[in-house]
């Protein structure tokens, strides 16, 4: 875990993969991004989650009332975020974003998985190829969320026939074995201060080298 940036009332985190922002159920799962911040700044609280598998930028408070104040933010889609993903198929680079419009519901029988169901909530997702990977047969992806559903990314990208590599909950195991880690990160945070009202833009570079998948 690195700290981008730290105030009075917030924290700007960035998160490794395979680290859970909140503890899970059981003693093997205590620790996660919160436990390690309250060690550092014992205020911290949380504001939004990651998957484990997602790795990038987390965004916390250190007092109540900015909890609130960024929690509406992100519900009121007052917080814009972009993310980064290689996915399965060679798809041409291009300047043009197009967007995935499909509503996304709990698959009960196997919880905690989401799919594309139409009596699920709305749910908008941005997205550009940025490079295309031919000898992976892949390509580099930013995404924009417009929504904030669970797995969103994840499914979504799914739906289109290009599930993102090495994800162990969506993909086929082809598909999951092409990438040791999810390939997808959360790589920009924008939002105004909700204290002193500024503007705050903050970046984290993919970590993804092309070492790191199968050819």
């Amino acid at each position: 875990m690195d700290s981008l940036y730290e105030d009075a009332d917030l924290l700007v985190l960035d998160k490794p993969a395979g680290l859970l922002c909140v503890p899970g159920r059981g003693p093997g799962k205590q620790d996660c991004l919160s436990a390690r911040a309250q060690r550092r700044w014992p205020d911290a609280l949380i504001v939004h989650r990651l998957d484990m598998a997602t790795s990038g930028l987390v965004l916390m408070a250190r007092n109540p009332e900015t909890q609130r104040a960024l929690g509406d933010a992100f519900a009121t889609r007052r917080v814009m975020k972009r993310y980064e993903a290689v996915v399965d198929g060679c798809l041409p680079p291009t300047d043009d974003w197009t967007v995935i419009d499909a509503p996304l519901i709990a698959d009960w029988p196997r919880r905690p998985l989401q799919k594309v169901d139409a009596a699920g909530k709305p749910s908008q997702t941005r997205w550009r190829v940025l490079r295309a990977l031919p000898r992976h047969q892949a390509s580099h992806l930013l995404l924009e969320p417009l929504t904030g559903r669970s797995h969103q990314l994840r499914v979504h990208l799914l739906s289109i026939g290009h599930p993102i590599l090495g994800d162990a909950l969506y993909a086929d195991e082809a598909v999951r074995a092409r990438a040791p880690r999810l390939m997808l990160h959360a790589t920009s945070l924008q939002f105004m201060h909700p204290v002193t009202l500024q503007p705050m833009a903050f970046t984290s570079p993919a970590p993804f080298d092309d070492t790191l998948l199968s050819p």
